[in-house]
Order: structure tokens, then C-alpha cells, then sequence
């Protein structure tokens, strides 16, 4: 079913580049706002915008360009998205649920009074009330950035009063919070979509591994007990209900020892450990965002295949980008490679991922990290 009309992403980067290709086959035209042109999602058909994501001027022209905006990224100017909806303009999702989860303590209280089951946290604000939390949460505890934090960058686990106060001087200036340091086994997650209708669907629940803070791998569906999966998926539709506005949400979550499901974070957008949903789901989470925001029907979330694995392709180097290996990848069975058209390539930038299928997960995983072995980028 052909559609009519231009979405405008705020952010023009690897989630809106696979946002952009979707909208496009669904017959929608879009425009991305990103600070640097030739970004990744004007590399397969969006206009370009070129300016700052808080820049209020930027994100009014580019909200004068089209008939819905969504975003890639929740490191934006939301006072002007809020504006743009009350007059009229179709912002999904809301510009309120995207700001309460800029501040990350913020949404915690957010997901505490909703009754969603969380990590202890405390509010910081000098040294002293660092030391009250430290003692309340065992000796053991993360503090984290309020703002701005992404891919492991903007918290420290402290296990002491003389590493607590190396933490408050690395963050000297910023706003935090603290938060229990939580033992788990798994960290999941699941990818969850509302309609403008208010209809809520979820993907199946993934296995997010990462290492330096940064996701490297996620496995799908993750090897829990049945009993975990429900609940996994029980709390994402709980956050879900308690969310405004259309679109796809990441839910992050850790499985403790114990065997409780608690939410981590949430991302307002399309997130990493979703990309599997192109080859494995009948309906990508890029598709069905285009297809929440526009009020268009969702698409079914069943998996296609029995298993599937995900390989982040970091940066190796500084410098430019240069890759090599793709093709020698891509002839792996049931391997796809995504490069993202990112210059320059940073150590740990997030430059492409590779998706593989299998009929268990051991062979998927294998698969991709066969892959993943014969690109340099």
C-alpha cells in the first residue's frame, strides 16, 4: 500500500538512513535535519537539512517541510518539538515522553511511580548525599549522568568514598543521579511499538551483549526460560501503556541472579538492538516506525526465521574510512552486511552491522562473527 505525504527525521544518521529506506518504498518522501551534510540517511534518498538539533530555526524549517516528524536520536531542542505539536504539526513521538527520557533520573521516576520494576536510585547533589547513597545501596553503586549519556559514555561504578569522589570530579558541573549496582546475568531487550490508535505490539525479546558499555552482539530470541520471556515482555507493555505519542520504543532490561526482570533504560526511537527485525522479523522496527507515525496499520512482528545474530561493526582506527571485506562477508549463507556511510572511522564508532540467520542461535552467531572477521572498515 503506497502512502503520500514527507516525514522529517530529526538526526540524519545510520537509524534514519534505515528509516529513510522504508519510507521511501511506502511511498512517503523525507527530510533529515543533521549538522554535517552528506549524512548517512541522504546517502539513500532523504533531502538534507543541515543544522543543529537544538537549533530552534533548523527544526522549524524542517517541520515546515513536512507532515511528520520523528526523531533518531532524543539529544535535541524538545521545548521547540513541544512547540511545533501544539500548533499542529504531527511529532512522534511526544515531545513530553522524549523529554522525560532526555533526563535520565527523570525517567526513572517516571518508570517508578508507573510501578515498573527498576534498580534503586537517588538523586546526587554534593558529596554528601553521593555518601548517603553510596551507604543505602551497599557499598556498591553506578553514577551517571543525568544528560546526554550514550554507549557507555556518562557513568562510573563506585565501590569507594576515594573512587566516588574521582567519579563527582570526572563529572564536575553535570547533574547526576546514583543508581544500585544491580548483579545480573542477561542484559534483554525488547523492541515495542504503539500506534496512533494506541494499539502496542512487541518484538521477540533479544540478548544484548556488550563489552566497553557499547552493544557488540545481540542474539534473538534470547535463551531464557518461557517464564522470563512473559515477563519481559509483560513490563515492555507496561512501559508501553504509560509512553505518549506513536512510534517504536527500546526497552532495555537486565535479568538478575535471581531471576527478575528490571528495566534499564528506555530509547524513544528505533534502537541497535533491533536491527535484526530487517532480515528475521515480517515487519522491520524501521518499517513499523514509518508505519506508527503515520497511522498506518502495525506490521506483524513474527519472526521469519528461527534464529538470528547481530554483529556491530565498530571502528578499528581513526582515520578514514576505509572498508574492505564486504563481498568475501556477504558469501556466507544467510549473512547480510549494513555499512552506514560514516566518515570518518573512529575507534568504536558504530559504522556498520551484519545480520545472520540460522536454525539455532550457535549457528547464526557463528555466522556473523565469521563475517564480521573478514571486514576491516
Amino acid at each position: 500500500m503506497s502512502q503520500t505525504g514527507t516525514i522529517g527525521i530529526v538526526g540524519g544518521g545510520q537509524l534514519a538512513r534505515m528509516l529513510t529506506e522504508p519510507a521511501l518504498k511506502l511511498g512517503f518522501k523525507v527530510v533529515v535535519l543533521n549538522p554535517s551534510p552528506n549524512s548517512p540517511a541522504s546517502q539513500v534518498g532523504a533531502k538534507e537539512i543541515i543544522g543543529d538539533l537544538y537549533d530552534g530555526e533548523s527544526l522549524r524549517k524542517l517541520a515546515s517541510e513536512v507532515d511528520y516528524i520523528t526523531v533518531e536520536i532524543e539529544h535535541l531542542n524538545v521545548d521547540v518539538l513541544r512547540n511545533l505539536a501544539e500548533k499542529g504539526k504531527q511529532v512522534n513521538p511526544s515531545p513530553d515522553t522524549i523529554g522525560m527520557i532526555q533526563d535520565k533520573f527523570a525517567q526513572k521516576q517516571f518508570l517508578a511511580k508507573a510501578g515498573i520494576p527498576l534498580a534503586d536510585f537517588a538523586e546526587i547533589t554534593d558529596l554528601p548525599s553521593a555518601e548517603q547513597a553510596l551507604r543505602n545501596f551497599g557499598g556498591k553503586m553506578l553514577i551517571k549522568t543525568r544528560h546526554g549519556a550514550y554507549d557507555g559514555r556518562g557513568n562510573q561504578v563506585v565501590s569507594s568514598s576515594a573512587e566516588l569522589k574521582t567519579a563527582l570530579d570526572n563529572f564536575e558541573g553535570q547533574q547526576l543521579y546514583a543508581e544500585k549496582f544491580v548483579p545480573f546475568v542477561k542484559e534483554v531487550a525488547v523492541m515495542i511499538a504503539r500506534g496512533q490508535d494506541g494499539q502496542i505490539v512487541n518484538y521477540p525479546v533479544t540478548e544484548t551483549i556488550h563489552e566497553r558499555n557499547i552493544c557488540v552482539e545481540t542474539l534473538t530470541p534470547a535463551a531464557i526460560t518461557d517464564a522470563q520471556r512473559q515477563r519481559a515482555e509483560a513490563v515492555a507493555h507496561q512501559v508501553a501503556e504509560h509512553l505518549q505519542g506513536a512510534g517504536v520504543f527500546g526497552i532495555e532490561m537486565f535479568l538478575t541472579e535471581s531471576g527478575q526482570i528490571i528495566v534499564n533504560e528506555i530509547a524513544p526511537r528505533v534502537h541497535n538492538s533491533g536491527h535484526y527485525t530487517i532480515e528475521a522479523c515480517q515487519t522491520s522496527q524501521f518499517e513499523q516506525n514509518i508505519r506508527a507515525i503515520t497511522g498506518m496499520t502495525l506490521g506483524s512482528t513474527d519472526l521469519v526465521v528461527p534464529a538470528a545474530a547481530m554483529v556491530n561493526i565498530l571502528g578499528e582506527r581513526d582515520g578514514p574510512t576505509e572498508t574492505v571485506g564486504i563481498d568475501k562477508a556477504e558469501q556466507e549463507p544467510h549473512t547480510k552486511v549494513h555499512i552506514y556511510g560514516k566518515s570518518p572511522t573512529k575507534i568504536d564508532r558504530k559504522m556498520g552491522h551484519i545480520t545472520a540467520t540460522g536454525e539455532t542461535i550457535e549457528e547464526a552467531k557463528q555466522r556473523a562473527e565469521q563475517a564480521r572477521a573478514l571486514i576491516t572498515i
